[in-house]
């Protein structure tokens, strides 16, 4: 059964997307107009005064190969609220063996994200903003979590749990990364229905102060566990459009995910944690190799001046 694009009941002021399978959202009115391109971020030196920052993103989705039919069990949410929101979930998979649906839960995590963009106690806070839409959460299942937030004095603040993470890119160099949470390897930290599981106080805060210009590069797991920090930065730089970028970067992961020769992020660190190759790749020599297969979720936002 095929999945139907979820979009929540938000606001006019507080435009979405929710678990769209390729996107891109200008969040911004000026950017609505005009095609912001990667490129033309510069900034006037005949201004003294720090310009009000916010973001133009593009997103592309890419399901798991044996869940295509369903769209995937990631979801994510951006906005153009403040300066600018964006939030991905990645659904826990072993939920299906107790036939349950590890869809629902990341779905409605991220449209109560975006019924609480505007909650005066979450007040532009992306952990208490995971915290309110974790206890608004009814769907049995769980996933791991970002949210990330945009102040347009340029902050940008965010909580995570779990292993989907961020990147901020600034002249073609990596300038920011967050970290994975997890218990051991390939279980990470993850928001759940059930009352045994980490909490929004359990999340990795940070903050990073952006320029106009910088690219921030937001995605599951299924992006980072194949796509290496060095292919991010040159795929970017081959792209002027911020969806093209991330359609780029979502199709390079989902063919390094399915090549079994390919010496990915993932399992060098399975090597590292002492996971082997299959016998008959030990007697021919060969190592573990080969990318995760994954749900693939990729946000490319560009910030922009106001």
């Amino acid at each position: 059964m095929t999945v139907p694009i979820f979009r929540a009941s938000v606001p006019k002021s507080h435009p979405l997307l929710i678990h769209s399978l390729s996107s891109a959202l200008p969040l911004t009115d000026e950017a609505s107009k005009k095609k912001r391109l990667l490129s033309c971020c510069a900034s006037s030196e005949l201004n003294p005064v720090r310009p009000e920052l916010s973001f133009c993103v593009g997103t592309h989705l890419i399901p798991h190969p044996n869940k295509v039919e369903k769209g995937g069990e990631d979801a994510f949410f951006v906005s153009s609220y403040n300066g600018g929101i964006i939030a991905v979930a990645d659904g826990v998979s072993g939920w299906a063996e107790q036939d349950v649906d590890p869809s629902l839960f990341p779905k409605e995590f991220m449209a109560n994200v975006s019924c609480l963009v505007g909650d005066e106690e979450v007040n532009n806070n992306p952990q208490i903003l995971i915290g309110k839409a974790h206890a608004a959460t009814s769907s049995t299942g769980s996933a791991t979590v970002i949210v990330a937030t945009l102040e347009r004095n340029g902050i940008l603040k965010i909580a995570n749990v779990g292993d989907c993470g961020l990147k901020v890119i600034r002249e073609g160099k990596i300038n920011f990364s967050t970290s994975p949470q997890e218990h051991y390897f390939d279980c990470p930290y993850q928001l759940s229905s059930e009352a045994v599981s980490q909490t929004y106080l359990d999340a990795m805060v940070s903050s990073i102060e952006l320029m106009e210009g910088d690219i921030i590069v937001t995605g599951s797991d299924g992006l980072f566990d194949n796509v290496f920090d060095h292919e991010i930065v040159s795929t970017l730089a081959g792209y002027r459009d911020v969806a093209e970028a991330a359609k780029a970067l979502a199709n390079l992961a989902s063919n390094h995910s399915l090549d079994s020769n390919f010496d990915s992020p993932y399992s060098m660190e399975a090597r590292s944690r002492g996971f082997e190759a299959p016998l008959w790749k030990k007697i021919l020599g060969m190592k573990l190799t080969g990318g995760k297969p994954d749900d693939i979720t990729v946000i490319v936002g560009q910030v922009v001046s106001l």
